[in-house]
């Protein structure tokens, strides 16, 4: 009889400790900016870390060292208040993480995270083949050059998916560069037939 009582009172109290900690714990991304911790998994050596300010300004950038886990503490305290962002820009997606600055203080915005899909630029011989997936069905212009002039130009509107294929003059050598403009960001590709 006294060992179901201890039992019973060591699960109370256990119970009482674990709701405790469960009601205690808080799921805040608040930090101090002088000493911020920032984590992306599954990175390749060359992939290229940015920090950039609520205007797309650029204020830093670094080549990732080594494949694996990319793990670096920043000094935030220096920056004004307002809204950054950290965008990991990998062969074929970027990944952008959302932050604010407030007061000295660091919060994670973990529900804004987004993954932007890059599209795939490729040649082949004279064919240049594209593919960019666009869910969000914003328009998306592709620019052809030929040493450095404009020979076509056209803007895809309403597709989710884009694959195109250009066949170019095999006779025209030179220098061509493919330039796929999609929510302000431009991709491009240099190739030569």
């Amino acid at each position: 009889m006294n060992t179901l009582k201890k039992t019973i009172l060591v699960a109370s109290l256990m119970l009482g400790a674990f709701t405790n900690f469960a009601n205690n714990t808080k799921s805040d991304n608040t930090l101090n900016a002088s000493k911020v911790k920032v984590v992306f998994n599954e990175v390749k050596k060359g992939q290229q870390l940015t920090i950039l300010d609520m205007n797309g300004v650029v204020l830093y950038t670094e080549n990732v060292a080594e494949t694996g886990k990319l793990i670096k503490t920043f000094d935030f305290s220096q920056l004004n208040d307002g809204d950054y962002f950290l965008e990991l820009e990998k062969d074929f997606q970027i990944v952008v993480k959302s932050l604010k600055i407030e007061n000295n203080k660091v919060v994670f915005y973990e529900d804004t995270k987004k993954v932007i899909l890059k599209p795939v630029i490729r040649t082949e011989n004279n064919l240049l083949m594209i593919t960019s997936f666009a869910f969000d069905e914003k328009p998306l212009e592709v620019v052809l050059y030929y040493n450095n002039e404009i020979i076509y130009s056209e803007t895809i509107e309403g597709d989710s998916v884009l694959n195109r294929v250009y066949k170019l003059d095999k006779k025209v050598k030179g220098n061509y560069k493919a330039v796929v403009k999609n929510n302000g960001r431009n991709y491009s590709n240099d190739f030569k037939i």
